[in-house]
């Protein structure tokens, strides 16, 4: 007899606590390997395939692409010794038999590498037998406090091969615990904070996740609803159609987030200046004619930005509000901007100031390429101390970027382009590019910013000044 085991959406690391299915990777009846891929889904990091620890035959999916689940919530069920070929589910009381602990040689104790990763539980709730046709009931709010989002318990599961019964409607109090008293179960304090920021009271908004668990779609929906009579005329029949509404969800989401949070936290200041990138781009060409792997123009700046840092120690730091401190961090893990038809990300080098120029060109191209395939991890997006942002390749000249919160400072590349330069003393054509830094100016004065951007502009035009340091 099959044993029916439960594969729930796992820790994602990096304080995520939800993730959004993208795309299902597997049907119901299906046949799966220990570690083979099941689902993607999309969190406020990355885009990520996650991988079954079991061996089997699907039995069971949860959620419908597009569906927000918490870490924790059931993912899909798998009959671990089901003959290959099986395509129905296991029978009530087939499940209700199932054994209570995982079999070894059919889990691999592997999750998704580097989110974090558990061994099978000790012990495993069984699978109570119920009809199909009978629904199954809310819980009892008040059985008890609402449960954290890691121990929340499962939705009843419905195995999508098999029609099953239509849930029952929601009562007007689901989603709160205790009626209108007690704690109220909702996903994280970034759904509280937004209810509260926008004056929504939680206990009238019905929770979608598991036992009443609020989500931050459910949160969405409801200012949605509130709002929308108030956007609407009178006359609203007769009127044009409102807008599209983008729900800010997964990556939009969190770089809204990341954005809005460095603009009200960070006083910032912005200083800018033109360089002559001519000696830089022969330099570049010389180094590429002389054999090897091509080196690119961004690693170059890279290795500017690296040891501009070790001279003015204050741009690569950041600030800790709670203890009133600036930290100046040790090593340079430079992030840099890279557009992707997500959205834009930062992914980030690790040791970029101990780097070469090959291996910077190599990293830079590998990130680069995670980034439009989706396949980055939270690793690959976390933990930068610098942010280097070519808007260059877009065709513009000058910007004033935001900081990268919780970093210090940023620095903005324009184009290279052609342009008129008094160069030893005669107007000549050179290659010119507009450098510009945003800085957080509680980390330093306006004249350690200008230092460091003038050290990068005379590297830029002279780039044997690296040479003392190399």
């Amino acid at each position: 007899m099959p044993q029916v085991l439960e594969f729930k959406l796992p820790d994602l690391g990096e304080g995520l606590t939800e993730a959004e299915i993208v795309r299902w990777l597997v049907n119901v009846g299906d046949v799966v390997a220990i570690d083979q891929p099941v689902v993607e889904v999309e969190t406020a990091k990355a885009m990520v395939e996650v991988p079954c620890p079991y061996g089997g035959v699907v039995t069971a999916r949860f959620g419908e692409e597009g569906t927000e689940l918490p870490v924790g919530a059931p993912l899909l069920t798998v009959a671990v010794g089901a003959p290959a070929g099986t395509t129905a589910p296991p029978t009530a009381g087939e499940a209700a038999g199932a054994a209570e602990s995982a079999v070894s040689s059919e889990y691999s104790g592997n999750v998704l590498v580097g989110y974090g990763t558990a061994g099978p539980a000790a012990r495993r709730r069984r699978i109570r037998p119920q009809s199909p046709a009978v629904a199954h009931p809310t819980p009892n709010a008040t059985a008890g406090p609402a449960p954290s989002v890691r121990a929340a318990a499962p939705a009843a599961p419905v195995a999508l091969a098999t029609p099953a019964a239509p849930p029952a409607p929601a009562p007007a109090g689901a989603g709160t615990a205790g009626g209108s008293e007690g704690p109220i179960p909702v996903i994280s304090p970034l759904v509280r904070k937004l209810a509260r920021d926008r004056g929504l009271d939680l206990r009238e908004v019905p929770g979608s996740g598991p036992e009443g668990l609020i989500l931050r779609a459910d949160v969405e929906r409801a200012l949605t609803a509130r709002e929308a009579p108030a956007a609407v005329a009178p006359a609203a029949s007769a009127a044009a159609p409102a807008g599209e509404r983008i729900p800010l969800r997964g990556l939009r989401g969190a770089v809204a987030d990341k954005l809005s949070r460095s603009r009200t936290e960070i006083p910032d200041a912005t200083c800018w200046v033109d360089a002559d990138a001519t000696e830089l781009m022969a330099a570049r060409a010389a180094m590429n004619a002389a054999g090897g792997p091509k080196i690119s123009l961004l690693a170059l700046l890279a290795r500017i930005c690296a040891h501009a840092l070790a001279r003015f120690p204050e741009l690569n730091s950041t600030v800790d509000t709670a203890a009133r401190e600036i930290v100046r961090l040790p090593a340079v893990h430079l992030g840099f901007a890279a557009q992707t038809p997500r959205g834009l990300v930062v992914p980030v080098v690790r040791d970029a100031g101990t780097r070469t120029a090959e291996s910077l060109t190599e990293e830079f191209a590998r990130l680069t390429e995670s980034a439009r395939q989706g396949t980055l991890t939270p690793a690959d997006l976390t933990g930068g101390t610098f942010t280097l942002n070519n808007y260059g390749v877009f065709g513009v000249d000058g910007s004033t970027p935001i900081v990268n919160h919780p970093e210090a400072a940023m620095l903005g590349v324009g184009r290279i382009i052609p342009k008129p330069w008094v160069h030893q003393g005669e107007l000549a054509v050179r290659q010119v590019v507009q450098l510009s830094l945003t800085f957080d100016h509680r980390v330093c004065d306006g004249g350690t910013a200008g230092g460091f951007l003038r050290y990068v502009a005379d590297c830029v035009e002279q780039p044997a000044v690296l040479l003392r340091t190399v």
